[in-house]
């Protein structure tokens, strides 16, 4: 039983870390180029700020799971938190739904992971 849980564990590690790229990847990427060149409600302050927070937490929770770090619970956690204000801010601003379920995958993988 002990490598069923073990097994489980890693697929749930790797999940993290395919999440956290592709949320890191989309944010950024839609900050650079889709909420620059609409302007407006896409770059303003808090929103933009709360866009490249999230790319890089994602970043960090990719890499602190990638080392087995200790302290990736903790990462993480913060991490699902971001994600989830990310996806709330993308929302809100509206034409950004590959931002939030990007935001959103990683916020509940993030989450799972935490919890182990």
């Amino acid at each position: 039983m002990h490598q069923t849980n073990e097994h489980h564990s890693n697929e749930q590690m790797k999940q993290c870390i395919d999440n956290c790229q592709k949320c890191h990847a989309t944010c950024l990427q839609m900050a650079a180029t889709h909420c620059l060149e609409r302007g407006g409600k896409h770059v303003e302050a808090e929103h933009f700020r709360l866009m490249m927070d999230c790319a890089e937490i994602c970043q960090t929770s990719a890499n602190f799971v990638l080392r087995g770090s200790t302290h990736h619970a903790h990462v993480c956690a913060e991490c699902a938190d971001i994600c989830e204000a990310c996806a709330r801010s993308c929302e809100a601003v509206g034409d950004m739904d590959e931002c939030v379920a990007a935001c959103r995958a990683c916020a509940v993988s993030c989450r799972a992971l935490a919890s182990l």
